[in-house]
C-alpha cells in the first residue's frame, strides 16, 4: 500500500494509527466515516462523482480530509482517462469539469477550494497529455504529504499549551479522520499524550450526526487515551463546574478577522469558557485560513433536515414532517479565541494583524 513516502524529518517520527484518506494503486481510498464506530468499511475510486457524493454524504468529512480528497480524486480520474481522449484541450476539460464537480460539494470548508485551485493551476503546466496527468498526480501527493506535516507540527505547537494533568473539551471530530493522518486538535491530544502528559479527553456528542459520539470516542480508545462522552447541552454545565482546563476545537475555515467557523455548538461552547476565565484554542493549517474573505462572504452549509429528525440517518426521534433547521456551522468571534494553533506558529490576537503575518514566513 502506498500511504505517503518522503516526510523527511516527519517519517516515523510518531505511529499513524487511524487514516482516513490515502492514495493507493492509483485510486483514492476512504474509511466510511459514516460507518464508524460500528464498522469500518474501506472505499477506493478513480471516479470524482462517486468521491464528490461521498463528500456530500459526510463519508469524508473533515476540512482536511475533503480538500486532501478531492486533489486526490481529480488525480485518479487525470490518470485514468489518458487512453481515452483526443487531444490536451479535450483533457483539460475534463479535468475541469470534475473540478467543478467536487468544487460544488460543500460551501464552508475552505481547504476544498484551496486544494481544487492548486490542482487546477496544474493544467498550466504541460503541453502534452501524459506531463500533465504526472503533474496533477505530483501535486496531489504533495497535498497529501503537506497536510501530514502540518498536522504534526499543529501538534508540536500545540501540545505546548497543555499542561500535564489537563482535562481538554473538544468538539466534533478534528482527529486523524478528519485529516490525512493524525488531526488537528487530535494531533496536539495525541502528540501531549506521545510527550507522556497525563491528560484526559471530554467530547460532545456532536449533534446532529454525532461525530464527537462516533468517531472521537472510536479514535483516542484505539491508542488509550482517556474519553469520556457528554450531551452537547452538558458542555457549560461541565465548564462551569471547572471539569475542563482547555477547550480545542478545529476549524472548517477561519476568515482574516479570526473568526472561527467551526461545526454547529462550538459558538456556545466559546461562549461558557470566555464566562468561566477557561482557554479556547481553534487548531487549524494554513489552508483552512482564508485571507481573501470577511466573515460576511462566508456561506454557512444548511443541510437535510432529516439530520435533526433522525438519529443514524435511520430512526426518526420526532413527528416526521416537523420543520427542522440543520446548519452545519456557526462562527465564533476572534474575541473568544484565545488563540488559533496554526502549523506555523500559534497565533494572538490581534488576529487581523498577525494572520497575515505567517503566511509572510
Amino acid at each position: 500500500m502506498l500511504w505517503c513516502n518522503g516526510l523527511g524529518e516527519y517519517e516515523s517520527k510518531y505511529p499513524i494509527i487511524v487514516k482516513a484518506v490515502w492514495w493507493e494503486k492509483g485510486e483514492v481510498c476512504w474509511i466510511n466515516t459514516s460507518k464508524l464506530p460500528f464498522e469500518e468499511e474501506v472505499k477506493c475510486s478513480k471516479d470524482p462523482n462517486v468521491v464528490a457524493r461521498a463528500i456530500k454524504s459526510m463519508e469524508i468529512r473533515g476540512a482536511p480530509a475533503i480538500g486532501v480528497a478531492a486533489a486526490l480524486a481529480v488525480a485518479a480520474y487525470a490518470s485514468s482517462i489518458t487512453y481515452e481522449v483526443k487531444n490536451v484541450s479535450e483533457y483539460i476539460t475534463k479535468i475541469e469539469e470534475a473540478i467543478n464537480t467536487l468544487w460544488r460539494t460543500r460551501p464552508t470548508a475552505h481547504n476544498l477550494f484551496w486544494a481544487l485551485n492548486r490542482v487546477k493551476n496544474v493544467l498550466r503546466t504541460g503541453y502534452d497529455i501524459d506531463s500533465l496527468a504526472k503533474n496533477i498526480v505530483a501535486e496531489a501527493l504533495n497535498i497529501l504529504k503537506e497536510d501530514i506535516e502540518a498536522n504534526i507540527r499543529m501538534g508540536e505547537y500545540g501540545a505546548k499549551l497543555v499542561d500535564d494533568g489537563d482535562t481538554i473539551l473538544t468538539h466534533c471530530n478534528a482527529g486523524a479522520l478528519a485529516t490525512a493522518a493524525f488531526g488537528t486538535v487530535g494531533a496536539v491530544i495525541r502528540i501531549a499524550w506521545y510527550k507522556g502528559k497525563n491528560i484526559k479527553v471530554i467530547t460532545t456528542e456532536t449533534r446532529p450526526v454525532l461525530q464527537g459520539a462516533r468517531l472521537n470516542t472510536w479514535e483516542y480508545t484505539r491508542e488509550g487515551i482517556p474519553i469520556t462522552l457528554i450531551t452537547d447541552n452538558m458542555a457549560g454545565y461541565v465548564i462551569r463546574k471547572r471539569l475542563v482546563d482547555k477547550v480545542f476545537v478545529g476549524a472548517d475555515r477561519i476568515t482574516r478577522e479570526g473568526y472561527v467557523v467551526n461545526k454547529i455548538g462550538t459558538y456556545m461552547i466559546a461562549l461558557a469558557a470566555s464566562r468561566n476565565n477557561i482557554p479556547f484554542y481553534s487548531v487549524a493549517p494554513t489552508s483552512t485560513i482564508d485571507l481573501g474573505s470577511s466573515i460576511n462572504d462566508v456561506v454557512i452549509e444548511e443541510r437535510d433536515p432529516d439530520e435533526v429528525r433522525k438519529v443514524l440517518g435511520k430512526y426518526l426521534i420526532t413527528l416526521p414532517n416537523i420543520p427542522a433547521l440543520n446548519y452545519a456551522f456557526d462562527i465564533t468571534d476572534p474575541d473568544l479565541v484565545t488563540a488559533i494553533v496554526t502549523d506555523k506558529g500559534i497565533v494572538y490576537p490581534p488576529y487581523s494583524k498577525n494572520l497575515p503575518k505567517i503566511f509572510k514566513e
